[in-house]
């Protein structure tokens, strides 16, 4: 049993990652990595999103695949199991640098 358990696992991240839209070409600024000293998001182009915050000396993460942009804002996951971000100002540029705020956080973008 646990040898199924350790070759479906796999099996399922892999099934997952190519569930997801690629980023709309209007949202292109969207791709790329994204920290604060709390929080860590990457969004790449074929749409697949990775996430970790921690918060309260708790830490949580989502590893999915994008479901849609709904304005600014995003969700992911498949199904009933998602998770939306909530984008309060999109991707803009400050002094040179690209930034974001998403839910509640101001990010900054530290690679493409």
């Amino acid at each position: 049993m646990r040898s199924l358990k350790l070759t479906i696992a796999p099996l399922l991240a892999l099934l997952l990652t190519g569930c997801g839209k690629p980023v709309p070409i209007e949202k292109v600024d969207y791709v790329g990595e994204w920290q604060e000293k709390t929080m860590y998001l990457l969004i790449t182009q074929d749409g697949s999103v990775r996430y970790k915050r921690i918060k309260g000396g708790m830490t949580s993460s989502v590893e999915g695949p994008l479901k849609a942009f709904e304005g600014d804002n995003f969700s992911v996951g498949i199904g009933p199991m998602s998770a939306t971000f909530v984008v309060s100002k999109p991707p803009y540029q400050d002094k040179g640098r690209w930034k974001m705020v998403v839910d509640g956080l101001e990010l900054t973008k530290t690679a493409d």
